[in-house]
């Protein structure tokens, strides 16, 4: 037995083994004939005279003795102390005489007898049968592996070889030897925590109790106590403070059409009730007073989002992308921070026009900030909150820039007072165009000269400047059917200014009354008695040039340069998009494990003269303070979570947060 199974494990091996296995067998045989008692066997070998035969085998023994075990204790000696005793003693074993009484017959052996023995050896004939012995017990216990193992003593001749010393780089190599290990026992799992949210199957949810802004190494940045550009202090005087979040929560249709973008991400984190209760615990753990969502599935709208947003204390309104879009945008207030003046939707698509054949939307909301009943009678401005998506496609920013001026109309319409200025204004969403694009800087500077820029860099996303063919814009960027002017405001809604209007005012106009054109009869006018029959007389020192002289004055307040786009709003980002401590560019999206910046919060403020937009507080805030931010990610960052989606953040886009503060004025 013990033959077959050596035969078996040593198939492969080199020559040490083989002599190892004749040695073996030659003195198990020895020690057989030794104890028997026939007189014919010790007349045969033992009484032998010496002969060549015998001392062929004599010869044999002496150079094993000389090769076989050198190399036995070399090799042991480099393997661990387990395969060192299992190689010392299997040697002991086969060299020492299993008898003493019968020593001589060690030596002589006949060449028949030893090539019998390796007949034997190869038809695997188990050898004590052959001879009438009892087979050896069989060991119950785990088959032969291809690691160290400790060897029971009673069991020590077994273990002839050391496994683990004398080949184990070639055997690891090998799957059909590592196949031989014994596997491990299975070890009982503990049962999963109890989810308590329905329809998750085996889902395993994170642990919630590890807030996400430690997983992701995101920090609160505080500004409220930071002098501004004037040396105030963002806390000085009464304010009222609210919080914003901007967030693309990933819509699971666009998800499953670009499944080869999630590739990285283990199927069960892209499953809808997981990330839903991700982005559920994400909303109550940073808890906004005003929520702006991108790519808000309709149906997981009404069935889950709105229920469940509701319950936590928001009103809710959305607008779906037209045609047959089944995502869209959503604006979510607290009504006990918040009274609803007007809310606006808006369409990008307009029939007929090539330009706007794009289904994206946006939201605008006009909301006034509840003041606490203990600060007394004090009023604070409206606040005009916008949320869009805006088209994807990087090879097309003249559809870009066209959904933009479409929305700041929008927003210049529904945030414009009274007195022809501003209320303080928000502005966020996925705008899908990196900072310091063409697109991003008309946002913040309120002017862009865009003929015959190309299309592709409006937005930044990627560099087609290789492309023989490339779309340029042309002046005028839309046609005059839109409604909307240059200055991104409509047409009905182009008030002249205050300066201009007293341009026109009374006395204004009585100094045309006796120009020359108003002295003039006109062709064609009906002669009536005390109405048209009598001519103006000119007083006596009015100058006859007084037209002439103040042409100028009839003319526009200013005049615009063609190929030029502009906004009067003011609007500063929330983020500087650079990591100082880090020395790296912010990011809040991957696609393809590319890190770039498309989310974006602008806000109303001035910027300041030195245009050193690096720094947050180079500006005068006026009614509406950045009080802090939560931080963002860089790209490396992101890639030890496993990119984005992970199982902490269920969406391919991190949330944007910040903090505001809005001056509080006594009526």
């Amino acid at each position: 037995m013990i033959a077959s199974c050596l035969c078996y494990l040593l198939l492969p091996a080199t020559r040490l083994f083989r002599a190892l296995s004749d040695a073996f067998f030659t003195c198990r045989k020895n020690g057989l004939l030794a104890k028997s008692s026939s007189s014919q066997v010790e007349g045969d070998f033992a009484m032998a005279p010496r002969g060549p035969e015998q001392e062929e085998c004599e010869g044999l023994l002496q150079q094993w003795r000389e090769e076989g075990s050198s190399q036995v204790l070399s090799t042991a000696s480099e393997g661990p102390l387990v395969d060192k005793g299992l190689a010392q003693s299997s040697l002991a074993l086969l060299m020492d005489n299993p008898g003493e009484e019968n020593a001589a017959s060690e030596d002589k052996w006949s060449s028949r007898q030893l090539s019998d023995l390796r007949a034997a050896e190869n038809l695997d004939e188990p050898f004590p049968e052959m001879l009438g012995e009892e087979p050896l017990p069989e060991v119950e216990g785990p088959m032969w592996a291809a690691i160290p193992m400790q060897t029971d003593p009673q069991y020590a001749d077994c273990a002839v070889l050391p496994v683990g010393a004398l080949a184990t780089e070639q055997w690891e190599e090998d799957p059909a030897v590592l196949a031989w290990s014994i596997a491990p026992e299975p070890v009982p799992r503990e049962e999963a925590p109890i989810w308590p949210f329905e329809g998750l199957g085996q889902l395993q949810p994170p642990p919630v109790e590890i807030p996400y802004h430690e997983i992701l190494w995101r920090e609160w940045e505080d500004f409220s106590t930071q002098p501004d550009a004037q040396g105030l202090k963002a806390g000085d005087g009464p304010q009222f403070q609210f919080t914003l979040m901007s967030y693309n929560i990933l819509a699971q249709d666009l998800m499953q059409q670009s499944s080869e973008l999630y590739l990285h991400c283990h199927p069960d984190i892209l499953n809808w009730n997981y990330r839903f209760m991700n982005l559920m615990q994400e909303f109550q753990h940073w808890d906004p007073d005003i929520l702006c969502l991108q790519e808000v599935q309709e149906d997981h709208y009404w069935e889950q989002l709105e229920p469940s947003l509701r319950m936590m204390g928001f009103t809710c309104f959305y607008k779906r992308r037209t045609g047959c879009k089944t995502d869209g945008c959503a604006v979510c207030y607290k009504p006990t921070r918040f009274r609803l003046l007007c809310a606006s939707p808006v369409e990008y698509f307009r029939p007929g026009l090539e330009l706007l054949n794009r289904d994206n939307v946006g939201l605008v909301l006009l909301l006034q900030p509840l003041v606490p009943e203990g600060l007394g009678q004090v009023s604070v401005a409206p606040l005009c909150v916008a949320n869009t998506h805006i088209l994807y496609n990087p090879r097309r920013g003249d559809v870009k820039l066209a959904q933009m001026a479409i929305l700041l109309a929008e927003v210049d319409k529904v945030a414009r007072l009274s007195d022809g200025s501003h209320c303080p204004i928000i502005l966020c969403g996925d705008l899908n165009s990196v900072p310091d694009s063409p697109l991003y800087n008309f946002i913040r500077d309120g002017e862009l000269q865009y003929h015959g820029m190309p299309a592709w860099k409006v937005s930044g996303q990627e560099d087609f400047s290789h492309q023989l063919y490339q779309r340029k814009l042309q002046a005028p960027l839309w046609p005059s059917s839109l409604g909307i002017t240059d200055c991104c405001q409509y047409v009905s809604s182009c008030h002249p200014k205050r300066s201009e209007r007293r341009k026109y005012g009374r006395d204004f106009l009585l100094r045309f009354r006796f120009c020359g054109i108003a002295c003039q009869r006109p062709v064609g006018l009906v002669l009536m008695e005390g109405v048209t029959d009598t001519k103006p007389e000119r007083p006596a020192g009015w100058a006859e040039s007084v037209f002439e002289e103040d042409t100028s004055e009839l003319e526009p307040a200013s005049s615009r340069t063609v190929g030029t786009i502009q906004h009067c709003l003011h609007l500063t980002s929330v983020y500087t998009h650079f990591l100082p401590q880090r020395g790296r560019p912010e990011v809040t999206t991957m696609p393809l494990g590319l890190g770039m910046t498309v989310d974006y919060i602008f806000f109303s403020a001035e910027s300041c003269e030195n245009g050193n937009r690096t720094d947050h507080r180079l500006y005068p805030d006026g009614t509406l303070k950045l009080l802090g931010r939560l931080s963002l990610l860089s790209e490396e960052i992101l890639w030890a979570a496993n990119g984005l989606p992970n199982p902490f953040c269920s969406s391919d886009h991190l949330c944007l947060l910040a903090s505001f503060g809005m001056e509080v004025t006594a009526p």
